[in-house]
């Protein structure tokens, strides 16, 4: 029994080990342009830094030559000042320099030596207590944006398109033929002609059936 709860905790304690070994990480700054004076400015080491997750437990790895550059944590106002009056630690004039993250939040860099720090040779992180969980926020919350009053907008009158008119044609004078009416008196000949046939047809009709009962 005593064996069974003796390899349990040893278990116990390999597995806290191995989980404490994998989460920490050493981080070469800068990559392969190392600790030093970077030709685009301090954009090199932001665009190194937010490619990457801290932990606390991870290394810092300053590669520089010692004598030309040096290493040293200070505040968020040195590190935006570049100022070095109060600085987190000693200077570490010795390279190249490990510097193990030790508690979660932001984290500054600077190197002290002439205007480095000016030319953008400066580090910040944001580290986080375990990992896959995410940094704590700053202490400086960035002010709220001011909201603009933006007069609503007046929709400009549309101007009514009124439909071209049709341009006037020449106009044409057509002479007009005069018709011919007929002669009043060959239309009263006519009428005249027609009665005498029919008077002459309802005689004839009379005398067949007068002829008829005779």
């Amino acid at each position: 029994m005593v064996r069974l709860i003796s390899m349990a905790v040893i278990g116990v304690v390999m597995a806290a080990i191995l989980h404490y070994s994998a989460a920490q990480t050493a981080h070469v700054v800068g990559g392969t342009t190392g600790w030093t004076v970077p030709t685009g400015g301090a954009a090199v080491y932001t665009s190194w830094a937010s490619g990457r997750q801290f932990v606390v437990g991870d290394t810092l790895v300053f590669n520089f030559a010692t004598n030309n550059h040096d290493v040293v944590e200070v505040s968020k106002e040195s590190f935006d000042a570049c100022n070095f009056t109060s600085t987190i630690g000693n200077i570490i004039t010795t390279g190249p320099a490990n510097i193990t993250v030790t508690t979660a939040g932001d984290h500054y860099y600077v190197c002290t030596i002439g205007r480095h720090c000016a030319a953008g040779q400066k580090l910040a992180i944001s580290a986080s207590a375990t990992p896959g969980a995410s940094p704590p926020p700053s202490s400086t919350a960035p002010p709220p944006p001011t909201p603009t009053n933006t007069p609503p907008s007046t929709p400009a009158p549309t101007a009514e398109v009124c439909p071209p008119e049709a341009a006037p044609g020449p106009k044409t004078n057509t002479p007009t033929s005069p018709t011919a009416s007929p002669p009043s008196g060959s239309q009263g000949g006519d009428n005249s002609s027609s009665s005498t046939v029919f008077a002459s047809v309802f005689v004839s009709l009379i005398s067949l059936v007068v002829s008829s009962f005779l």
